[in-house]
């Protein structure tokens, strides 16, 4: 019983801060409980786990979405690829026009603009007196151009503060450009 790590309070805690030698010798003798308990003494610890399970279920069901978009408009691109290279917060889609016809969840808590106040806007909204006008001439020339790119915004929040932007544009491809999907992540 003195070994079972059901009766052990702490034990994570205590086990973590043992170095690997130290650690190599302790667990011969720690028995590992048959029923599975969550580990309320660790909260911490677990929740940090957990909390990297739900964003990954997110990003595969934003995933999904954009997939279930790219087979309506019969994109070419290769989506399921493109996700693993971006590290994005927000995901923005455009039409050719740049009006906004998805985002996901995470452009709400970057803006502080709720999806359906997005729709049908271009994301000129975003920009404001802090946005400069060479990286919106950047943007614009680049978009023209219909080719992949990267470039640093500064836009605005709903309530008006600025904040550096990492748009990573991407042409949507049917015969010929159709959309723009666009990740996004906040920068310091």
């Amino acid at each position: 019983m003195k070994n079972n790590l059901n009766g052990m309070m702490c034990l994570d805690v205590y086990l973590s801060a043992l170095s690997k030698e130290e650690f190599e010798k302790v667990e011969p003798h720690i028995q590992n409980p048959k029923v599975k308990s969550m580990p309320l003494l660790s909260w911490d610890l677990y929740m940090e786990g957990f909390n990297l399970q739900v964003k990954k279920a997110i990003k595969r069901q934003e995933r999904e979405k954009v997939l279930e978009l790219a087979k309506k408009f019969n994109w070419s691109n290769d989506l399921s690829a493109v996700f693993p290279e971006n590290d994005y917060e927000a995901i923005i889609i455009t039409d050719l026009q740049q009006n906004i016809i998805w985002v996901n969840d995470g452009f709400s808590i970057m803006t502080g603009y709720s999806k359906s106040f997005a729709m049908n806007k271009t994301p000129r909204f975003l920009q404001g007196e802090e946005t400069l006008k060479v990286s919106k001439s950047r943007i614009r020339n680049k978009i023209l151009k219909q080719v992949p790119f990267k470039e640093v915004i500064v836009n605005h929040k709903k309530d008006g503060t600025a904040y550096s932007c990492e748009v990573n544009i991407i042409p949507l491809i049917n015969d010929r450009p159709t959309h723009f999907i666009a990740f996004e992540k906040e920068v310091i």
